[in-house]
């Protein structure tokens, strides 16, 4: 069990742990079109997040011309090059399903807010 453990290390990124369910995210996925290969977009609302390790995965939900898609990904796959967080959203659930049953402004979610905490080196602490 351990030699599967090191084998997975070598393939996580560092860089993916950075977002919860709840959040919107715009994830840059690598296609491969014939011989060429282009970055495509795909933002919208993390409905959840699970597993562990190399096998962890993560769905995202976007409304697509009046029709909800979902799309999941592997969290370390090497298709993703990055993952940015466009805003963090206050839920108490780690599964997000009932947004699928919502539409309109009834599907959105309260931002986080996040309080700026002054550093030591600013005139405020003086």
């Amino acid at each position: 069990m351990d030699a599967i453990r090191l084998v997975e290390a070598g393939h996580m990124k560092k860089d993916r742990q950075g977002f919860d369910a709840g959040d919107t995210v715009r994830v840059h996925v690598k296609v491969v079109e014939g011989e060429k290969e282009r970055t495509q977009m795909f933002e919208g609302v993390v409905i959840r997040k699970r597993g562990e390790g190399g096998r962890a995965s993560f769905t995202v939900r976007r409304i697509s011309y009046g029709v909800g898609v979902e799309r999941t990904f592997p969290l370390h796959s090497p298709r993703i090059e990055k993952i940015d967080v466009v805003r963090h959203s206050k839920v108490r659930r780690s599964k997000l399903y009932y947004l699928r049953g919502l539409a309109g402004k009834a599907a959105r979610l309260k931002e986080k807010r996040t309080t700026a905490v002054p550093t030591s080196g600013s005139a405020e602490a003086e």
